[in-house]
C-alpha cells in the first residue's frame, strides 16, 4: 500500500477555532482527513505499546502558528512519519495502527455505524449479500462472505476480497487487495461509482493449495467458477485441443478434472493486469504483465511491433518499491489528480554479478506490489513447513460484537485500545516472522529514493548461483 498525504487543508472545529487537516491518501485514494493531534495521539499509543526503539520519530510540536512553509514541511514529515510505520512488520500490522485508520475513515465519510447490506461477487458473477455493519472490518466481511457460502472455517484463509472496475467492454480490472486498515462497505460507497464492486477470489499463488480447497463442494465450485470465467477472459492459453477437452468435461460437470487439466495450461494461476508500459527491454514499450507462479510474466510489444515475452522471478527480485508522481495543473498550483502516475521499479539479479532496475507505469502498480509480497511471503511460509489458515472467532449474532462499534461516530475519531477480547487472525504474511519490508541500503537507483521506500525481499536472499 501506498501512503502519501499529498494535501493540507483549514477547517474549523465546532468551536469555530480553525486548524489544519491532513488528507492521508492510500494508492492515490482519499481514505481519511485527520489532525495533527490525533496523530500526536496515536504516535504516543505506539510508542507505549512497542517502544521508543521501534516506533519512528514524529514531528515535534510548536508553540506558535506555523507558517505556511512549516505546514508544508510537517506534512512532509507526517507522510514520511505514516509510510514508515505502516512498511514496519510489527506496526504496520499492529490492531492499534490499523483501527486508527479504519476509524478515521468512517468519521471522514461521515458513515454512521449501522446495519447494511453488502453485495459481494463471485468470479461468475453471482451475488452473495451479506448483512454487516458500516464498521466491519475486511476480515469482518470476508467472514460473514464465508458464512453465507457454508465455506468451512479452515478455507476462509485461503480467500481474499477483491476491489474491482468494471470496463466498458464487460471485463474488469483489479484495484487492489482490500486491506486490514480499511471498512469494505465505506471503501466502496466513498468511490461513488456503480463502475466498482468487490469480489471474492482465491488469494494464493501455489497450484499445490487447490487440492485442500477442492475437498470441500463449496470451495471447489468456487475454485470451478474462477478457472471458467479465467479461461473465459482469454487469461489462460488454450489450444484447440485443450478446450475440446475442457467444454467436455463441463458438459458432464467434471469440475475437479475441469481444474486439473486447466491447471496444466499456460497461466494458470495467475492475475493479469491492464495494457501498461515498460522500460524494459526498451524505453517505452507496451507491456501486459501477468502474475502467478512466483514470477512476473512480461508480453512486451517492441516498438518494431514485435512481440517479445520474458519472466522475472520473484527469488531473483532483491527489491521493489512504488512511487507515485502527481503533477500541478498549469498555473495552478494544486495537485492535478487525473494525472496521477504510479510506477512500481524492482531491482532484479539478471546474472551472477549485474542487478538492474526495471519500471512499469501502470494504475495498477500497487497490486502489482502487493502481488509480489504475497508471493514471497507464500514462499517463505511453505519453506516453513507452514499452512494457509485462519483462526477466525465465531460470527455473534447481527449486531452483538464488532471492534468497538455499537456507537455512532463522533469526530475527531476517538483512538482506544485494540479489543482484549478479540481472537488473533492470523494472517499469511504474519505466519513467518522473518517475512518482512526491510530498509535496503546502498541502492544503485538512479532515483533518489530513501531506504523506507523500498520492499526488500528475504527470498531473494536464499538464492544461489545454481538458480542462475
Amino acid at each position: 500500500m501506498h501512503f502519501s498525504i499529498p494535501e493540507t487543508e483549514s477547517c474549523n472545529s465546532e468551536n469555530g477555532t480553525p486548524y489544519v487537516a491532513y488528507n492521508i491518501h492510500v494508492n492515490g485514494v482519499l481514505h481519511c482527513r485527520v489532525r495533527y493531534s490525533q496523530l500526536l495521539g496515536l504516535h504516543e499509543q505506539l510508542r507505549k505499546e512497542f517502544g521508543n526503539n521501534v516506533v519512528p520519530v514524529f514531528p515535534p510540536k510548536k508553540l506558535f502558528t506555523l507558517t505556511p512553509a512549516e505546514v508544508e514541511q510537517r506534512r512532509e514529515q507526517l507522510e514520511k512519519y505514516m509510510q514508515t510505520v505502516r512498511q514496519d512488520p510489527m506496526l504496520g500490522a499492529s490492531e492499534m495502527f490499523n483501527s486508527f485508520l479504519r476509524r478515521a475513515q468512517q468519521e471522514t465519510q461521515q458513515v454512521p455505524t449501522e446495519e447494511v447490506q453488502l453485495e459481494v461477487f463471485l468470479s461468475n458473477g453471482q451475488k452473495v449479500k451479506v448483512n454487516i455493519l458500516t464498521s466491519d472490518q475486511t476480515e469482518d466481511v470476508l467472514e460473514a462472505v464465508a458464512n453465507k457460502l457454508d465455506l468451512p472455517d479452515d478455507l476462509v484463509g485461503y480467500f481474499s476480497l477483491y476491489l474491482i472496475k468494471d470496463s466498458s467492454d464487460s471485463s474488469f480490472f483489479f484495484v487492489r487487495k482490500l486491506q486490514e486498515f480499511e471498512l469494505p462497505y465505506v471503501s466502496l460507497t466513498s468511490l461513488r461509482s456503480r463502475e466498482y464492486k468487490i469480489i471474492l477470489r482465491k488469494s494464493y499463488w501455489d497450484t499445490s493449495y487447490d487440492d485442500d480447497v477442492m475437498e470441500s463442494s463449496v470451495g471447489l465450485n468456487l475454485l470451478y467458477a474462477q478457472t471458467v470465467c479465467d479461461i473465459e477472459r482469454g487469461w489462460l492459453q488454450v489450444t484447440k485441443d485443450q478446450l475440446r477437452q475442457l467444454k467436455s468435461l463441463q458438459e458432464k460437470v467434471s469440475k475437479k478434472e475441469f481444474i486439473q487439466l486447466a491447471q496444466t495450461l499456460k497461466y494458470y494461476g495467475y492475475l493479469k493486469f491492464e495494457p501498461c508500459i515498460t522500460d524494459f527491454p526498451e524505453k517505452g514499450c507496451e507491456v501486459i504483465v501477468s502474475a502467478g507462479n512466483n514470477e512476473l510474466n512480461f508480453q512486451v510489444k517492441l516498438p518494431n511491433n514485435q512481440m517479445k515475452e520474458g519472466s522475472f522471478k520473484v527469488t531473483r527480485m532483491r527489491c521493489w518499491r512504488v512511487t507515485s508522481s502527481v503533477p500541478f495543473a498549469n498555473g495552478s498550483g494544486s495537485p492535478n489528480k487525473t494525472e496521477a502516475r504510479l510506477e512500481l521499479a524492482f531491482e532484479y539479479l539478471m546474472s551472477k554479478d549485474r542487478l538492474q532496475w526495471i519500471t512499469i507505469s501502470s494504475p495498477q502498480a500497487i497490486m502489482m506490489s502487493i502481488s509480489l509480497q504475497s508471493m514471497v511471503d507464500e514462499l517463505m511460509v511453505k519453506k516453513s513447513g507452514g499452512k494457509i489458515k485462519k483462526l477466525l472467532r465465531k460470527r455473534l449474532p447481527c449486531l452483538v460484537r464488532r471492534s468497538d462499534s455499537q456507537q455512532a461516530v463522533k469526530s475527531p475519531p476517538l483512538l482506544d485500545s485494540p479489543d482484549s477480547t478479540r481472537e488473533p487472525i492470523v494472517k499469511l504474511s504474519s505466519k513467518l516472522s522473518s517475512v518482512s519490508l526491510r530498509a535496503i541500503s546502498n541502492s544503485n537507483s538512479a532515483n533518489d529514493m530513501s531506504a523506507e521506500d523500498f520492499h526488500g525481499n528475504y527470498a531473494f536472499e536464499g538464492i544461489g548461483d545454481d538458480d542462475l
